[in-house]
């Protein structure tokens, strides 16, 4: 049994679905993959499907009813891997934007650094972005000084989505009470670690962008994540975040 959980939400993927099953099973540690799927009707289930009998008990798959969003989907998951008793879960887009062998080192920072978080930071030694327009990374680039300048998290990649949690992390958050589901997602999470006072470490990574498939942003995912951090800092001050109550 594997300590490790990877979750890989994924709508209409089938250029990226099989390549990336196979690179995380090639990695030296073992991992697990978990797959939540959005009924693609492109087949992508079905893709995922087809790999289960090569790789039991590896393998999974979680299907859902429609496009629910990246935040529910991966709150699926988190549930999904707790009652599993995974030490360690982390979060991976299917389109190889993150490098799956980076994996191994978001593990080490929990695992043998002691992170109880740890993020695959685009911006902690720079930009390390390939294959984005300019305009496209300087917003990027600016919506995460913007989030650390409302929230006070001491958090360069503040919107980053390959991330590991430990098992603590995600036991303790209300995961009932995360109110975002679009990339605001990714930046409740953090501030909700850091104001429960988890450890998180950021670990250089270089972010590239798909070559196949179609990416999901929008403006509507782009305006939650910069209008709702205000109402995050807000929650923080007033102190209604709060652990789970076990």
């Amino acid at each position: 049994m594997s300590d490790s959980l990877v979750i890989i939400p994924t709508y209409n993927e089938k250029e990226n679905i099989e390549k990336i099953i196979r690179t995380v099973f090639s990695l030296e540690k073992d991992f697990h993959v978990l797959i939540i799927e959005d009924n693609s009707p492109d087949g992508t289930a079905q893709i995922v499907k087809s790999l289960i009998p090569e790789f039991q008990d590896r393998l999974f798959i979680e299907e859902r009813k429609g496009k629910l969003g990246l935040g529910t989907a991966y709150i699926h998951g988190f549930r999904w891997a707790l009652q599993r008793h995974y030490g360690f879960v982390f979060e991976m887009d299917a389109d190889f934007s993150h490098n799956p062998a980076d994996l191994e080192r978001l593990y080490h920072a929990c695992a043998v650094e002691g992170a109880d978080l740890a993020v695959g930071s685009r911006y902690i030694t720079g930009v390390n972005v390939v294959n984005w327009p300019m305009g496209r990374v300087l917003m990027s680039y600016y919506a995460s000084s913007y989030v650390r300048f409302v929230t006070r998290m001491k958090v360069r990649d503040t919107t980053a989505g390959f991330v590991c949690y430990t098992r603590k992390v995600l036991e303790t958050i209300n995961l009932d009470r995360i109110k975002f589901v679009g990339y605001a997602f990714q930046i409740e999470m953090k501030y909700t670690a850091c104001k429960l006072g988890f450890t998180l470490k950021e670990v250089p990574i270089v972010f590239t962008d798909r070559t196949e498939g179609t990416s999901k942003m929008n403006k509507r995912i782009f305006k939650e994540a910069i209008f709702g951090v205000i109402n995050l800092r807000l929650r923080g001050i007033s102190g209604k975040i709060k652990a789970r109550k076990v």
